[in-house]
């Protein structure tokens, strides 16, 4: 018997029992003590309210008034969870372990005919992270950064942080107010204000050695910081895109840009952004990207810099 399923049998016997003894599990189950143990504590962090008896008669039972009522799914949100976790196999999420152990949960409920749906939709259903050639639904083996879950444990009690990060040869340290965290082209990014330089600084998650919270002392307030960070980003760069544009846009863009349609049939868009023209990486993927769009946008506004990027890039391409 998986241990899965072994759990839910044994909520089910202590549901319809008013008192009930770890050797009483041991015997119902033909387990040992310390797994039946491990198995009460597991039910106990699922939500059952077990109150522990103590004395030589002493066992278990389940606090009146406090059983959370049982959560059903139907056939379709079934279906929504487990596509939801098709969709995003191997695109190193944090919580993996979480992720698998609820899987697994899941379908320890449902019914066998439940579980083969499941099985030829994740045959027929193919995403960007998915392997044709392994129909296991519990195939969640992507490995995020393993600095990742520390980072954003972290973060859900304090956003002000000393960042240390491997930069060539040598590490260096940072002190931070992290404004989001973001993943793009398959890697995680922290988009942070740099409290030292007064200035956003996008920072690769995966060149983190270590991560602290930073003294309150010589914090700046969050109002400042908003404060300078619009003074900072001063729109540079408006389109306005036609559908060719749009389907291009759609295909790929850089998370921090964003387009609004201007007729309801969704065929025409503005599109009004930030570019950092002193930042030779982020000027170069720019210029890239504005020719990804092709011919069917029309210029409002523009950077010099990357005008010039362009003449550059037809100057290598006439060369040759």
């Amino acid at each position: 018997m998986k241990k899965v399923e072994r759990i839910n049998i044994i909520m089910r016997y202590i549901n319809n029992r008013a008192h009930f003894t770890i050797t009483e599990i041991m015997q119902e189950f033909n387990i040992s003590r310390s797994t039946a143990i491990r198995d009460i504590r597991e039910i106990e962090a699922m939500g059952m309210p077990l109150v522990a008896e103590v004395g030589r008669d002493g066992g278990y039972f389940v606090m009146k008034n406090s059983v959370l009522p049982t959560v059903r799914f139907t056939d379709n949100e079934i279906k929504a969870l487990f596509i939801a976790f098709m969709a995003t196999r191997n695109l190193q999420l944090p919580y993996l372990k979480s992720r698998h152990s609820l899987a697994e949960k899941l379908l320890g409920l449902i019914s066998q005919n439940q579980q083969d749906d499941l099985v030829l939709l994740n045959q027929i259903l193919l995403f960007e992270g998915t392997n044709p050639h392994n129909p296991d639904l519990l195939d969640l083996s992507d490995l995020p950064h393993p600095m990742l879950e520390q980072f954003i444990q972290l973060l859900l009690v304090d956003r002000y942080l000393l960042v240390s990060v491997e930069e060539g040869r040598e590490v260096k340290s940072y002190p931070i107010y992290l404004m989001h965290l973001y993943r793009e082209k398959s890697s995680w990014q922290m988009e942070a204000f740099d409290l030292g330089e007064e200035k956003r600084r996008i920072i690769p998650v995966d060149y983190l050695t270590d991560v602290k919270p930073y003294p309150e002392k010589k914090r700046i307030s969050k109002k400042k910081i908003s404060e300078l960070s619009r003074q900072e980003k001063a729109i540079n760069l408006v389109l306005e895109l036609g559908p060719k544009a749009i389907a291009q846009f759609k295909k790929y863009h850089p998370l921090k840009i964003t387009i609004s349609y201007t007729n309801p049939y969704q065929t025409t868009a503005i599109l009004k952004a930030f570019i950092h023209v002193h930042r030779a990486d982020e000027l170069a993927e720019i210029t890239n990207w504005l020719l990804f769009l092709g011919e069917d946008i029309r210029v409002r506004e523009i950077p010099t810099e990357v005008i010039e990027g362009f003449q550059a890039r037809v100057d290598v391409l006439g060369n040759k």
